[in-house]
C-alpha cells in the first residue's frame, strides 16, 4: 500500500483484502458557489427557493440558500475516488447507506470531503469495501453529510 500522488491510497486486492481501518485522506478545501446550487437545480428540476432565491432565503432559518442535500452527498465522489485499486479490472460504486445531512452547507461554505475504509469483505467475484464519507464545513461543528458507501472491486 501506498499514498497516491493526489492523496488518497493505492492498494492492489491482497492489499485491501489484509487491511485494518485506512483513512483516505482529504479533499482540498473548495467553496459552494450560487453557481453549482444552481446548476444542480436545473438538472434535478429542484429549485425550492432554499437553494436558489437568496432575497426569500435570507428570512429563512439558515439565512441564505443553502446546497441541496443531493448536492451535498455528490460532492463525495472526490473522496470514494481516493482509493485505487491497481489489479481490479473494474470498480463499482454499488450504493450507500445511512446517509444522513446534519448541518447545512451553505453557499459562501468552504468545504471538504474525507473518508476512511472501515471494513472490507469478500462477494463473489472480488471485494466490497465499506467507506465512510463525509463532507466537512469550515467552522462547524456538525458535518453536511455522512454517507457508508460501498465500494466493490472485480479482477
Amino acid at each position: 500500500m501506498s499514498a497516491s500522488a493526489t492523496g488518497g491510497l493505492v492498494t492492489d486486492m491482497n492489499g485491501l483484502r489484509g487491511s485494518g481501518p485506512l483513512h483516505l485522506g482529504y479533499s482540498d478545501w473548495a467553496e459552494m458557489t450560487q453557481e453549482q446550487v444552481n446548476t444542480f437545480a436545473d438538472l434535478t428540476g429542484d429549485h425550492n427557493p432554499i437553494h436558489v432565491d437568496p432575497e426569500r432565503a435570507r428570512t429563512s432559518v439558515f439565512g441564505t440558500t443553502v446546497a441541496h442535500g443531493m448536492l451535498s452527498l455528490s460532492l463525495l465522489a472526490t473522496v470514494t475516488q481516493r482509493l485505487q485499486v491497481t489489479d481490479a479490472g473494474s470498480a463499482v460504486n454499488y450504493g450507500s447507506e445511512k446517509v444522513r445531512f446534519p448541518a447545512p452547507l451553505r453557499v459562501g461554505d468552504r468545504w471538504r470531503g474525507g473518508a476512511e475504509v472501515v471494513e472490507v469483505s469478500e462477494i463473489k467475484g472480488g471485494l466490497q469495501a465499506r467507506v465512510t464519507a463525509t463532507v466537512e464545513v469550515k467552522d462547524s461543528e456538525r458535518p453536511a453529510a455522512v454517507a457508508e458507501f460501498l465500494l466493490r472491486f472485480y479482477p
